[in-house]
């Protein structure tokens, strides 16, 4: 079914009445802000629809705020999207989207112009911190120990920075009426781990906290995953991270409500990629790059729901903006609360490399379509990856494909030999993306706009690409070091002489 623009504009614009600007006043009147920036975790909300569980939590922050039901990460996986948040750029523009880069021999500094959010907010008086949002817990929802005691929360930045602008873990330690930045970095869907071993102590914590854990048989999978006994538990058990997740943001809001901060706090919740699975996080597809994104605070009218297309990256512009502060010039996140914003009329992600798997992929998505080019189709999508292979849903996968136990769908789209150089789906009657159109003539006019619209974001943003097989080898050699495990070290090794066959001018098949 076509979507109406003229209806959805007129939606967005009748939610923007609602809302009122902010941080227009002195410094007194400046809003505290707080993100809750979660781990590998998709929209499995109650407020977004998800039945098998409840997170009442979250979702009185969308009643008491604002939601929106299509925003996307700009990159499917945390350091890549990090780099992007933590800039309100395209982490292509910014040289940082291939994962864990530039930490070793090879460095990555931001283009001039470009500054660091918190950096920004510290020089306009803001006291700045990141951690788990709680003294007693961390960023596992587990007590505080010497270990993680007065610890930064998650940063993963691709380029050199000042830890200086952070100047705590906690908003606790600023002056008296001292406006604070605070992102609270939870390990959401990584708390379940990838392990029968690490399923099994999340169980016992999830039971201790929250009293009983999900039947796994009452959870839904993608069409694409079968109902297998290790796959069910997996998903269960990753409902029961969001479900700990949500009992973590409402610990910080108390907090904030028995401070009396909370009416003078805007609060951002949203993840930084979708759940960590075969199809998710790492790839573009809505199981990779779909986010919850919900925004309460001053201004911002409460139990309002916003359809059309953000990115993950406007959130440092409207941030800045409920702070009084003017974006810098460069900034390509756009303040998607303010008066005369115009809805977009497209999105877009990139996925490179992960690890050692070298890859590249460019989507964009408009009202009707989500467009991906596969710029390396000879590589599976089940490439060989240390990380996505030591995961036991994986290696499951693995050996049912192997014993011949997958249906037709898993097998087409898990398992191929190959990926389809350009693959075009439709918003809404393909919510999973399993029918590609990139062929069928009735969508021919759709594919060559959706392309060229794409070939044009890669141009105008200054994308990159593949990095040299210098940088590569430089990148890899820092990765291994930095592995204490010797068997994934050499499997690591093993998998990165591979991609060394790769270039952008000679693919080697697998």
């Amino acid at each position: 079914m076509k979507h109406s623009i003229t209806t959805m504009v007129s939606s967005v614009l009748l939610t923007m009445i609602w809302l009122v600007p902010m941080g227009t006043g002195g410094a007194a009147e400046r809003p505290n802000i707080v993100w809750f920036v979660v781990d590998d975790m998709s929209a499995n909300l109650s407020c977004y629809g998800e039945t098998s569980i409840q997170t009442h939590h979250v979702d009185r922050l969308a009643a008491e705020g604002l939601r929106f039901t299509r925003a996307y990460a700009t990159s499917p996986v945390c350091s890549t999207f990090r780099s992007a948040l933590i800039t309100g750029m395209y982490q292509t523009s910014i040289g940082a989207h291939h994962h864990r880069s530039g930490r070793g021999k090879h460095r990555i500094r931001l283009p001039e112009g470009i500054r660091p959010i918190p950096a920004i907010l510290q020089e306009a008086g803001y006291y700045t911190c990141i951690g788990s949002g709680l003294q007693s817990l961390d960023f596992r929802t587990q007590p505080v120990s010497s270990r993680t005691r007065n610890r930064l929360g998650k940063t993963d930045y691709n380029f050199d920075w000042d830890k200086s602008i952070y100047d705590s873990d906690d908003w606790s330690g600023r002056k008296k009426g001292q406006p604070f930045f605070m992102q609270v970095q939870l390990h959401g869907g990584k708390l379940r781990g990838a392990s029968a071993a690490q399923y099994a102590a999340f169980d016992k914590q999830v039971k201790d906290v929250l009293g009983e854990v999900t039947d796994s048989g009452s959870v839904t999978l993608p069409p694409y995953y079968p109902r297998d006994p290790v796959l069910l538990k997996d998903w269960s058990t990753y409902l029961d991270s969001v479900r700990m997740t949500d009992h973590h943001v409402g610990l910080v809001i108390k907090r904030l409500k028995e401070e009396q901060l909370l009416d003078n706090t805007l609060i951002v919740f949203f993840t930084d990629h979708g759940i960590s699975h075969a199809r998710g996080k790492q790839f573009l597809y809505d199981e990779g790059t779909r986010i919850p994104l919900i925004v309460r605070g001053p201004g911002v009218q409460a139990g309002s729901t916003r359809t059309d297309l953000v990115e993950h990256i406007d959130i440092a512009a409207f941030s800045l903006a409920a702070a009084g502060i003017k974006a810098p010039e460069k900034m390509q996140g756009q303040n998607i609360l303010a008066r005369d914003f115009r809805p977009k009329q497209s999105v877009f992600a990139a996925r490179d490399r992960c690890g050692e798997a070298a890859d590249r992929i460019r989507s964009v998505r408009t009202d009707r379509y989500l467009y991906i080019r596969n710029f390396y189709p000879q590589h599976p999508l089940l490439m060989p990856s240390t990380y996505k292979d030591g995961k036991l849903i994986i290696q499951r996968l693995r050996e049912l494909h192997a014993s011949g136990n997958l249906n037709a769908l898993s097998e087409q789209l898990l398992f191929a030999p190959t990926r389809p150089p350009e693959e075009l789906y439709l918003y809404g009657q393909d919510v999973w993306q399993t029918k590609n159109l990139a062929e069928d003539p009735d969508h021919a006019e759709a594919l060559v706009r959706h392309r060229q619209r794409l070939s044009r974001w890669i141009k105008e943003s200054r994308d990159p690409g593949p990095e040299t097989l210098e940088v590569y080898s430089l990148e890899i050699e820092d990765q291994m070091r930095s592995t204490k495990n010797k068997s994934v070290r050499e499997a690591y090794r093993k998998n990165a002489e591979l991609y060394k066959l790769t270039s952008p001018h000679r693919i080697a098949p697998f």
